[in-house]
C-alpha cells in the first residue's frame, strides 16, 4: 500500500514539474488511451459479431443480383465501416495534439525563464531551473503520448480497413 502513495506522490511531483499545461496533455492522453482501449475491445468483441450478422443476413436474401440488393449490399458494408472505423479519427486528433501541447508547454516554460531573467538577471541559476523544467517537461510527455498513440492508431486503421475489405469481399454478389 505503501507503494501506491509514493507513487501518488511521485505522479504529483511530476505534475506540478510541468506546469499547467502538462495537466492538459495529461487528460489528453488519457482521453486518448480510452479511445483507443475501446476500439480494441471493440475489434476483440463486438465486430465479429456484427460482420457474422450481417454476413449472416446478406446470405439469408432469396435475391442479390438486382439493383436494390446492391445498394442494401452497399449499406450493410457502409454501416459496418461506420462501426469499426467509430473514433478513429479523433484519435489520430489527440496523437496530433499532444506534440502541439509539449510546445506550447516550452513556450510557457521559456517565458516563465524570460520573466526571471528580466526580473533578477542571467546570475539567477536557481529561478530559471524551474522555468526550464517547465518547458522540457511537457515537451518530453507530448512526444511520449504522440509516440504511444502513433503506433497503436496505425494498427487500428489498417484492422479497420482489413475488416471491411474482408466483409466486403465474404458477401457473394451472385445466388
Amino acid at each position: 500500500m505503501l507503494w501506491l502513495f509514493d507513487s501518488i506522490e511521485a505522479i504529483r511531483d511530476f505534475m506540478s514539474l510541468g506546469g499547467p499545461v502538462l495537466r492538459a496533455i495529461a487528460v489528453t492522453i488519457f482521453l486518448m488511451w480510452v479511445l483507443i482501449i475501446e476500439r480494441i475491445m471493440f475489434f476483440r468483441s463486438s465486430m465479429n459479431t456484427m460482420s457474422r450478422m450481417i454476413h449472416d443476413d446478406w446470405e439469408s436474401r432469396q435475391e442479390r443480383t438486382s439493383w436494390a440488393a446492391h445498394q442494401i449490399r452497399e449499406l450493410m458494408i457502409s454501416r459496418f465501416s461506420e462501426a469499426t472505423n467509430k473514433g478513429i479519427n479523433l484519435i489520430q486528433t489527440l496523437v496530433a495534439l499532444c506534440p502541439l501541447l509539449g510546445l506550447l508547454g516550452t513556450v510557457t516554460g521559456m517565458i516563465s525563464v524570460f520573466q526571471v531573467m528580466a526580473v533578477s538577471g542571467s546570475g539567477n541559476v536557481r529561478a530559471m531551473a524551474a522555468g526550464v523544467s517547465q518547458a522540457t517537461v511537457p515537451t518530453m510527455a507530448g512526444m511520449v503520448g504522440a509516440l504511444s498513440g502513433v503506433l497503436l492508431i496505425t494498427l487500428l486503421s489498417r484492422r479497420a480497413t482489413r475488416e471491411v475489405g474482408f466483409l466486403e469481399d465474404s458477401l457473394t454478389m451472385d445466388h
